[in-house]
């Protein structure tokens, strides 16, 4: 690096954002993830002894992803070529490859190829990688905000170390954000900034466990606000809430945090818990998730989790549907969290969706024999004289509108596919049942 090259490095890291400016450059510095970087832990033995094989670091943002590559690529004698999949291409990384096998050659130095946010890239661009990693021509370092298991080629991951990040605590984003006040070379100490306990614990909580996101809003504040007399700038709630404006929500909505929190509402509901429904129903609302795709799981959760034991709690959930689609958002969200309130108050059972499943596991592997004669309709002479219709009893003219007869085919006769529980409206429908066939009602149901 020549001497203009040195000077415009330095111009931009004083330009920088504050979170770019105080990104740490050793382990020392680093804040968080102690399973992984902590005294004795894997990932730092590997990193200091600089034997470090390909690895895939999995987490949210601002958890350390891009800090830990950086500070690989700080410490190690080797060759570090990062990009990032939003911006880079094939032609990109065969540019790479290619210097990396000559470095290689030449100087028997390592190559370290650092590819932010991986999960950009499609699958021929990761089958691009795959063969170089195998033969050690790199060394990959891939950071993710998404599932690797989903996002990531099989072959790829199998190949790389992964190890999972997880979201900095509050205290440990308060102590980041309190030496960026502190320091002088790289962060705000030149400002003599100072902060109110309130103001700097809702910056805290605002910031989603995100390092990036609190040192981002901290520089703002401290850029809009004088100095005092003393030459102090002084941050009140107030410029932390007009800064902060709205809160940065971790979600994506096609990827692991929207498939976590639908689980969790789901389970919400199925455990009869209004609070914990509405809760993660809200989360989903207010990240901006699809309100249609949120109404027809709810639909779902009716049939399979409440079914017969309510009814109701189907037409609820239907009505929520028609209700969205009628309304839009935001006026329709009322409408999901009543049908969430009501489904989780529900009475439970799942006798229906255990019955269908054995319903289909008896078409998958039965027999499958044609309809009873005395079912068939015959809507002609000849069906009539072949026996369509022989027998058939019409509920209506016996007591009560029931009559005892076959309707399934000799191979099923005795099979039982639905049992009712002792739940909700199930009670009368035991009930009935029993009173219809008391000699078939306590047999054992058919388990799919």
């Amino acid at each position: 690096m020549d001497m203009f090259e040195q000077q415009y490095e330095k111009d931009r890291l004083k330009e920088a954002p504050l979170a770019a400016r105080m990104r740490p450059k050793t382990l020392d510095e680093f804040v968080g993830q102690e399973h992984i970087v902590g005294k004795g832990r894997v990932l730092r033995i590997a990193i200091e002894s600089g034997n470090l094989p390909s690895i895939m670091l999995w987490g949210p943002p601002g958890s350390g992803k891009t800090t830990l590559a950086n500070i690989i690529a700080n410490t190690t004698s080797s060759h570090f070529s990062p990009v990032s999949a939003v911006n880079a291409g094939v032609a990109d990384l065969r540019k790479i490859i290619e210097e990396a096998r000559e470095r290689r050659l030449m100087t028997r130095k390592r190559t370290f190829l650092f590819i932010d946010e991986i999960h950009r890239f499609n699958k021929a661009q990761q089958d691009a990688i795959l063969p170089h990693v195998e033969d050690g021509t790199v060394t990959l370092i891939g950071a993710t905000t998404e599932n690797p298991s989903f996002e990531v080629i099989s072959p790829l991951l199998s190949r790389s170390q992964l190890f999972v990040l997880k979201p900095l605590t509050k205290d440990e984003i308060r102590l980041i954000v309190l030496r960026a006040m502190k320091d002088t070379l790289r962060g705000l100490g030149a400002y003599k900034v100072e902060i109110d306990d309130d103001a700097l614990d809702y910056l805290i909580t605002m910031s989603n466990n995100d390092a990036r996101a609190a040192l981002n809003t901290l520089e703002t504040a401290t850029l809009i606000t004088s100095p005092d007399a003393d030459g102090k700038r002084r941050i009140p709630l107030a410029t932390i809430e007009e800064t902060v404006q709205h809160r940065r929500i971790s979600y994506d909505k096609g990827g692991d945090r929207h498939f976590d929190t639908i689980s969790a509402l789901h389970k919400s509901m199925r455990g009869s818990d209004p609070d914990a429904s509405l809760y993660w129903l809200g989360r989903m609302i207010e990240a901006g998730d699809d309100p249609l795709y949120i109404a027809r799981r709810l639909v779902r959760f009716a049939s399979e989790d409440v079914g017969m034991a309510d009814p109701q709690a189907l037409v609820v959930a239907m009505a929520a549907q028609q209700a969205v689609h009628f309304l839009g958002m935001p006026e329709g969200n009322l409408a999901l969290a009543e049908a969430a309130v009501y489904l989780a108050t529900a009475p439970k059972s799942n006798s229906l969706y255990t019955a269908y499943l054995a319903v289909q596991e008896e078409i998958k592997k039965g027999s499958n024999d044609p309809v009873p004669l005395h079912l068939r309709n015959a809507v002609t002479p000849m069906m009539k004289n072949i026996g369509y219709g022989k027998g058939y009893k019409y509920a209506h003219d016996y007591e009560g509108h029931f009559v005892e007869q076959q309707n399934l085919p000799d191979s099923v006769k005795d099979k039982k596919f639905y049992t009712p529980s002792d739940q909700g409206n199930e009670q009368q429908i035991a009930a009935r049942l029993k009173k219809w066939r008391p000699d078939t009602c306590d047999k054992k149901k058919n388990q799919p």
